[in-house]
């Protein structure tokens, strides 16, 4: 997996960038270290599969606050691996309470982080592919009708078709013709699997 799998490091201690990146370039890993937290956050991409191995203590931005803005400000879901010289139990439960695959204490033991990484790289491969699920029924559910829709947040809440008619002001035959068109357009076969789906998406009414 790690042919497609980056790491980006982030430490402003060159000796700790050199030796991990020899590490893990020589385990196959694509690296990309930097010494500047402002630098990594420009240039970071979260299209590429990867994880951050981040510094917790750095000048100007630390790594609780890259944490912050990769999770909260830009709402990536880039797997997060901790490296610390003096770490201490709040900070540690801090990052692993923000999502944190691993909190690792230097020198960091060549085994650990290689665990911690396998870990990561599970991890953003089930988020790609959980993104990539959801990106599709979002496409199908922009090609229904608006009426369609209507029709779609009603079956979920859980009404039939004669009650959602009323509340359309149209006939029952209509209904059935419009829930027909929009679970076949969903790809959906029972309204178990479309209350799902709507789950998913947070369609519910």
């Amino acid at each position: 997996m790690t042919d497609m799998f980056t790491v980006y490091l982030v430490d402003d201690d060159p000796g700790v960038l050199k030796s991990l990146s020899r590490l893990l370039r020589a385990k196959g890993y694509d690296v990309k270290p930097y010494s500047s937290p402002q630098v990594f956050l420009e240039e970071h991409d979260e299209a590429i599969p990867g994880c951050a191995v981040l510094d917790v203590s750095m000048p100007d931005l630390d790594g609780l606050e890259i944490q912050d803005v990769l999770t909260t400000a830009s709402g990536s879901h880039r797997p997060i691996v901790f490296v610390t010289g003096k770490g201490d139990i709040p900070t540690s439960v801090r990052a692993m309470k923000a999502g944190a695959i691993d909190f690792l204490t230097k020198p960091v033991k060549d085994q650990d982080l290689f665990e911690a990484l396998s870990r990561a790289e599970a991890m953003d491969a089930e988020l790609r592919r959980l993104r990539s699920e959801l990106d599709v029924m979002r496409a199908k559910v922009r090609t229904l009708t608006p009426r369609e829709r209507e029709v779609l947040t009603h079956v979920v809440a859980g009404r039939l078709n004669k009650q959602i008619a009323g509340e359309l002001g149209t006939v029952e035959k209509t209904i059935k013709v419009h829930r027909s068109r929009m679970m076949e357009k969903l790809g959906v076969r029972t309204v178990a699997d479309l209350v799902r789906m709507a789950e998913k998406l947070k369609l519910s009414k």
